[in-house]
């Protein structure tokens, strides 16, 4: 396909299954009227962000993916939408638990599933006592708007994961995403700083962006809380900011794109043409100092 039409969505989530879900279903109805064929929803839409403290009992939200009420619920209005949908949830694998992201076709099949990489370790963001790091590599996506390729949140700091996704093939950087005001600074504001990194992926691979935040102040049963800073953003392949959300409102934007365009300007520009993977072997170690992985 060549001219896509794409949507970002915003919300406050809460303690409240059913109400999340309703939101979230809302701001994708009015998306597809406004004429989008993708929608991307924020990182674990259909809760609040139980990650903020070390809780066990949270643990019991996750469910395994073909019974998840979540993808169940969501596939069901992809199909009934025509939209490509990635639906974001809390997985349950055995006795393991995944950050994941289910990929939905327009038709309503399921495509497959991205497990988070990047699991995060900080005061406000304990996502590694809920989450094992993901195991599926990264991926792409055939869907009806195109081929897509999708990380989630903390993955979004990486532009290797980026660049793994480009040249996967992906025409399209999806990133839904939960991040906000930072515990051990509260002065200290990364929205900017966030925004920037992911325009970099997009100008760099020469292909759009979509990231989906979440907004409001979600409050732990210690009393801890994050309050989540929204600007949710679509970028152009250059990098340029098309559409943003502000730090409060909750809704949705849409942009076109044509991609076929965009391809042919990425073929030509010699990016992928002129790589140098011999020489990249540094970003195979984790100190930069050359060992291999295996060493």
């Amino acid at each position: 396909m060549a001219e896509v039409s794409v949507a970002i969505t915003q919300m406050a989530s809460r303690q409240d299954w059913k109400k999340n879900c309703d939101a979230a279903e809302e701001l994708a109805r009015k998306a597809v009227k406004a004429g989008a064929q993708l929608v991307l929803l924020q990182e674990l839409f259909d809760n609040d962000y139980f990650c903020i403290e070390q809780h066990a009992e949270f643990l019991n939200l996750a469910h395994e993916l073909d019974r998840h009420p979540t993808v169940l619920r969501f596939a069901a209005l992809a199909k009934e939408f025509g939209v490509v949908l990635p639906i974001s949830v809390f997985e349950r694998a055995g006795n393991v638990h995944f950050n994941t992201t289910v990929i939905v076709d327009a038709d309503g099949t399921q495509l497959g599933f991205y497990r988070k990489s990047h699991i995060p370790d900080g005061r406000g963001y304990q996502e590694k006592f809920y989450f094992s790091p993901g195991d599926t590599g990264f991926k792409v996506w055939d869907t009806a708007v195109g081929r897509i390729g999708l990380g989630i949140c903390w993955d979004q700091w990486f532009p290797e994961a980026a660049r793994a996704m480009a040249l996967m093939g992906a025409e399209l950087l999806l990133y839904p995403t939960a991040i906000g005001s930072e515990p051990p600074n509260p002065d200290y504001d990364s929205s900017t700083h966030w925004q920037n990194v992911m325009r970099g992926h997009a100008a760099a691979n020469i292909m759009p962006l979509l990231a989906s935040n979440r907004i409001g102040k979600e409050t732990a049963p210690d009393g801890r809380s994050d309050v989540f800073y929204g600007r949710s953003f679509i970028a152009d392949h250059q990098g340029e900011k098309l559409q943003e959300m502000d730090r409060s409102e909750e809704g949705f934007r849409v942009q076109k794109f044509d991609l076929s365009a965009i391809g042919e300007l990425r073929r030509s520009w010699g990016v992928f043409r002129d790589r140098r993977p011999e020489m990249y072997g540094t970003l195979m170690t984790l100190d930069g100092k050359g060992r291999s992985a295996a060493v």
